[in-house]
């Protein structure tokens, strides 16, 4: 069987489907869409437990969705994935004309 570049690029695609299959990860990566956050403001923002926000923004940063930086004992998020950002802009700009869509 042959593989091809459009395979890889198909492959890619169902490997961001996959981890961006969770609600609250693309609610997260919504919400960093608008810059940076810690994640107490992560919080503020998304209706999840700590523990639950820290192994998603876990499995986020592993994979190269989000970048992470640390100031003293607070840990900031970006979007670090252009194709996650893309992505998440059309799931988002559905959700933008919802007041309570992304709780």
């Amino acid at each position: 069987m042959r593989t091809d570049a459009s395979d890889r690029v198909f492959e890619q695609a169902a490997e961001l489907f996959a981890l961006l299959s969770t609600p609250a990860r693309l609610r997260i990566v919504c919400e960093l869409r608008k810059g940076e956050k810690s994640v107490s403001e992560l919080l503020g923002h998304i209706r999840i437990s700590q523990p639950n926000m820290s192994q998603h923004l876990g499995a986020l940063h592993r994979t190269g969705i989000v970048g992470r930086r640390r100031v003293g004992t607070k840990v900031y998020y970006r979007i670090d994935s252009e194709r996650a950002l893309l992505l998440c802009d059309a799931v988002c700009a559905g959700t933008a004309s919802q007041p309570d869509a992304a709780r």
